[in-house]
């Protein structure tokens, strides 16, 4: 009638030991290897980025973030350094959101 029960804590982490084990992995942290490398910021002086981003209307962190499939803060880096570039320019905005068209 009822379903499996709950295990404790002490039998969950016993069960995640032995997986970690049989991978051949310490339970204890993972080393700097294993984790992943930071996201890296696309080529400003690209063309394709740049062609990239006369396709999109309104400039903001997140349609950038979700084209070029980086985090909203790289995004955010990117567009400010675009315009310092001057390749695109500042619309309009709040202090928590930008939006940019790309330059004449």
């Amino acid at each position: 009638m009822g379903g499996k029960k709950k295990l404790t804590l002490k039998q969950m982490e016993r069960t995640q030991v032995k997986k970690d084990e049989q991978k051949g992995r310490k339970s204890s942290g993972g080393s700097a290897a294993e984790k992943k490398p930071g996201i890296v910021l696309p080529d400003p002086k690209s063309e394709k980025v740049v062609g990239e981003l006369k396709k999109i209307k309104a400039l903001t962190p997140y349609a950038v973030a979700s084209r070029f499939d980086l985090r909203l803060s790289v995004a955010r880096d990117l567009l400010e350094e675009l315009e310092r570039r001057g390749v695109i320019e500042y619309v309009s905005g709040s202090r928590s959101i930008k939006i940019y068209k790309v330059a004449d």
